[in-house]
């Protein structure tokens, strides 16, 4: 069984037992969440599709860890102008742990 979510502006495939990184949620570490935001639920012969979200189907997770991301360079330059700019960032992200799918 498998669900498709949608957190964070991103949409993500999920079984139980998989472990997702997204972006940063407001919860501690080792709290037990429900996504609700489910587009698609399916099993072994069906799968319910949503319009756009299916009715009461919820995933249970577990935050495992809150962390930043890899830094990513950000470099502006413009030839003969003498324009150049270096920026970083690093994104906050929240690992995630699927438990269950309800459907």
């Amino acid at each position: 069984m498998y669900a498709v979510i949608k957190t964070g502006g991103k949409q993500y495939r999920v079984s139980p037992g998989d472990s997702i990184e997204v972006e940063k949620l407001p919860y501690d570490v080792g709290s037990k969440i429900e996504l609700d935001q489910v587009l698609l639920v399916a099993g072994d012969s069906q799968a319910s599709i949503g319009q756009p979200l299916v009715d009461g189907a919820r995933v249970k997770a577990t935050v495992t860890r809150q962390a930043k991301g890899r830094k990513v360079i950000i470099f502006k330059y413009r030839s003969s102008k003498r324009y150049r700019r270096k920026k970083g960032h690093r994104q906050q992200l929240t690992r995630l742990r699927i438990d269950e799918i309800v459907a």
